[in-house]
């Protein structure tokens, strides 16, 4: 019995003290509603990890951000994907983020590495242009714009239609074009000719691309629309029926474009820091980067990553797009869309 007794305790611990099985750790990522990924890739992180990723879609980049930053005492997630260039100032003085030096940097051109501290990694980037209808224009026998001053011609009165920047992210981006190309007071004078000239505005994206426009609902009465320089991929990959060409094009002049850059940052008090560092370097390696044109039109900043076949033949990138210092915006984005506001709207 003693001989029994002896065995059991050594075989109870022997069973102590050998490793036990653990379950995946958790990570929970913050994002802005229009995040994307394939379900097979954010797995294909979770097998190589042991992990399970959570996502938490916040409303618009702003929205997101403004939750990131009156939670930060006591973080939702682990990790913010979404925050752009127009919030990247205001993200980094209020310090929710943590510094990450990511190995993965080093394959990303520096023009998009826009904060030097490290805390906010560049994912993607993307233009936000003026959409025209190409079958209107064509039929009309009309010019497209090729500089923003043709825009205030009596050749395209009440063909124009914006989003209101107080609301929407590509309103906020065409008027930070405008402000790179005339100046300041300069834009204020220009937005008052397309005033005059039946500039049409609206609150959102979904409204002024599928309400107002006519290259995608062919029934809207403007025929040029503040979009993104992937919609006229879009339409082609998101067609009913297949279509040989895309019925829209953008227009893509000096500054008439504004180039938005979208980072992700380790929130300040993850308990999942070595984690939270792993899909960080995912979501900057080539996978993930190869996953989101797709999923999110917007282009990867690994300048070697193979896009989609539409994104080859119907989207152009801006050869001089309109950029603007993360900090003048963040000094100056609340004065800026109040004179906008004054000399459009009222």
């Amino acid at each position: 019995m003693q001989r029994f007794l002896a065995l059991s305790f050594v075989l109870l611990l022997l069973t102590a003290c050998a490793p036990q099985p653990t379950g995946p750790q958790s990570l929970t990522v913050m994002t802005h509603d229009s995040f994307a990924a394939t379900d097979s890739v954010i797995h294909a992180f979770e097998q190589a990890n042991n992990a399970k990723v959570s996502f938490i879609k916040s409303g618009d980049a702003g929205a997101a951000l403004n939750k990131a930053i009156l939670t930060k005492s006591a973080p939702l997630a682990d990790v913010f994907y979404g925050v752009d260039n127009t919030f990247l100032a205001r993200a980094l003085s209020a310090g929710i983020f943590e510094a990450y030096d990511s190995p993965a940097l080093s394959m990303i051109p520096r023009e998009f590495q826009l904060d030097s501290t490290d805390q906010a990694l560049p994912v993607d980037y993307g233009d936000v242009c003026i959409n025209y209808d190409k079958g209107y224009f064509a039929e009309h026998n009309l010019t497209v714009p090729a500089r923003l001053e043709d825009l205030t011609q009596p050749a395209y009165k009440r063909l124009l239609v914006t989003e209101n920047p107080a609301s929407s992210s590509p309103g906020l981006a065409f008027l930070l074009a405008t402000i790179k190309h005339f100046g300041d007071p300069g834009y204020l004078g220009f937005w008052g000719e397309l005033h005059r000239n039946g500039l049409q505005v609206v609150d959102g994206w979904e409204t002024a691309y599928y309400t107002n426009f006519s290259g995608s609902s062919g029934r809207g009465a403007q025929p040029m629309v503040v979009s993104y320089a992937t919609s006229p991929a879009a339409e082609v990959m998101f067609a009913t029926a297949p279509l040989q060409d895309s019925p829209t094009a953008s227009i893509i002049g000096p500054d008439m474009c504004f180039r938005q850059v979208e980072f992700v940052g380790i929130l300040k008090g993850t308990a999942h820091r070595s984690l939270a560092r792993k899909f960080v370097d995912f979501m900057l390696g080539a996978e993930f980067q190869a996953d989101m044109p797709a999923q999110m039109f917007v282009y990867p900043v690994v300048p070697a990553i193979t896009l989609p076949d539409a994104f080859i033949k119907y989207s152009q990138i801006p050869s001089q797009p309109a950029m603007l210092s993360p900090d003048e915006i963040a000094r100056n984005r609340d004065s800026w869309i109040e004179a906008w506001t004054n000399a459009v709207l009222h």
